[in-house]
């Protein structure tokens, strides 16, 4: 749930493999936002074309990083944080919005999900590092310093304050909402857009155009190993690994992702992927949200959007799948690495 904000580098490369497997030629671009790795692909010999896409969409991604960032001493976030405890704060039409979406993940989740960690956050760094568990008493001061039902909101006046010395912190939700822009910058552009195109940050994945396009699941404990894929015509697969970051405490390993509720890492757990056919669905939610749900919960809720689909992988590395009679996704399991 952390945020990391830097200079945006940019990398060109030429593919000639597709997602599909046709061996049609791809323009690719990649760069690092927020603090992993972004890749624009775009399916098109119209090379400057696909420059300029690309280029546009990883600079609204750095915008996005930068103008909201936790660490940034000029961010928006930062100047919020600064003030909101003192006096009510103007937000512009975008920082109300993320606002709002963060206290609804919040509501939705019963506290798990709360941009104001930011106390325990050092906690669990520094108990990485020294491979000791934290003292209860320690996650229970921290605790007490947390809590989104401190941020009040004037919706008449688009304003914010804190009623406690909260810091809030947008780094959970920010992937999403990168995706977010993209589509609508896509969207804006349909006329002029006849190529398939790809978006990774990190391990999310959102397509635009039809193909036959897929999203390899990876074994959380063997990063050179598959334990399936999702195949689709189009969509949006999102994933919240808790083994991509994982830290080893006292010979036991732990989740990255931490539960607000209790300040600890969240228990049995790996990975989720969830499926959306669309961002555009009002019900779309990040799977780093849904996974603090639990797997029931989290399955529950992906049965509200139609052709969804999601895997929940557990502590000990055992798969589930979820999909709804409607999912546009098929899901395969591969035998190994290079199989297609």
């Amino acid at each position: 749930m952390r945020l990391v904000s830097g200079k945006l580098a940019v990398c060109v490369s030429l593919l000639a493999c597709g997602c599909s497997g046709r061996g049609d030629e791809a323009y690719v671009k990649t760069a690092f936002v927020m603090g992993v790795p972004a890749q624009i692909k775009v399916y098109t010999a119209d090379h400057p074309a696909a420059d300029r896409l690309a280029s546009d969409i990883l600079r609204e991604w750095d915008r996005i990083s930068k103008e909201f960032s936790y660490s940034e001493p000029y961010s928006y976030t930062a100047f919020l944080n600064k003030k909101a405890l003192t006096e009510w704060v103007r937000l512009d039409d975008e920082l109300y919005s993320l606002l709002q979406t963060s206290l609804e993940y919040y509501h939705l989740t019963g506290g798990a999900f709360d941009v104001t960690f930011a106390p325990l956050w050092p906690i669990w760094k520094e108990a990485a590092a020294s491979k000791k568990m934290p003292a209860k008493e320690e996650i229970e001061r921290a605790l007490a310093g947390i809590g989104s039902s401190h941020i009040k909101i004037d919706h008449a006046r688009r304003m914010a304050r804190f009623d406690a010395p909260v810091q809030v912190n947008l780094g959970g939700i920010l992937r999403g909402y990168c995706f977010v822009r993209a589509h609508k910058m896509l969207k804006e552009r349909a006329a002029d857009i006849a190529w398939p195109v790809e978006l990774r940050l990190g391990g999310n994945m959102m397509t635009y155009g039809q193909r036959d396009w897929y999203y390899e699941v990876n074994d959380p404990f063997d990063e050179n190993k598959t334990l399936g894929r999702f195949r689709f015509d189009k969509g949006v697969v999102l994933a919240s690994s808790g083994r991509a970051h994982f830290v080893q405490i006292e010979g036991k390993l732990y989740s990255h992702i931490l539960d607000l509720k209790t300040g600890y890492p969240l228990p049995d757990f790996s990975n989720f992927v969830a499926y959306y056919p669309s961002i555009d669905d009002e019900n779309f939610i990040p799977s780093a949200v849904l996974s603090l749900m639990g797997r029931e919960k989290a399955f529950a809720t992906l049965d509200k959007v139609k052709g969804s689909a999601g895997v929940w992988i557990d502590g000990a590395g055992n798969l589930q799948l979820h999909s709804n009679e409607s999912s546009r996704a098929s899901w395969e399991k591969k035998k190994c690495l290079f199989c297609f």
